[in-house]
């Protein structure tokens, strides 16, 4: 399983990204899907997370409100479109499947397959 991150740039405050993640090599909607970031000298964090059908979506508190997860199982793609976003929201963006659906308490060591990050730099 192949997952293709994109979408990444920089971007000023209050301005608008979104990423997408295209999953190949597997069956995309037997997966749970997730976005993790990762700021310079910081640890890995979860940002959002959808469940297999799109039906079920976890945020953390920092992004609520402004950032939305969404997955389109027939372009097997998950996105994550990202509103008014902050300096602090500057980080490479990862996202992340797992056959297992875990919400709000997605380990990351538990996690099956990851993509490559791409860089969103939020300009002041």
């Amino acid at each position: 399983v192949q997952l293709q991150a994109s979408g990444g740039g920089l971007v000023q405050a209050g301005g608008s990204l979104r990423l997408s993640c295209a999953v190949s090599g597997s069956t995309f909607s037997n997966y749970a899907m997730g976005w993790f970031r990762q700021a310079p000298g910081k640890e890995r964090n979860i940002v959002a997370t959808i469940s297999w059908s799109g039906g079920t979506t976890y945020y953390a508190d920092s992004v609520k409100g402004r950032f939305t997860i969404s997955r389109d199982n027939a372009k097997i793609t998950v996105y994550l479109q990202m509103n008014s976003l902050k300096p602090e929201d500057t980080a490479a963006y990862y996202c992340a499947a797992s056959r297992i659906w875990y919400g709000s308490d997605w380990p990351m060591a538990r996690t099956n397959y990851w993509g490559q990050g791409t860089l969103v730099t939020v300009s002041s």
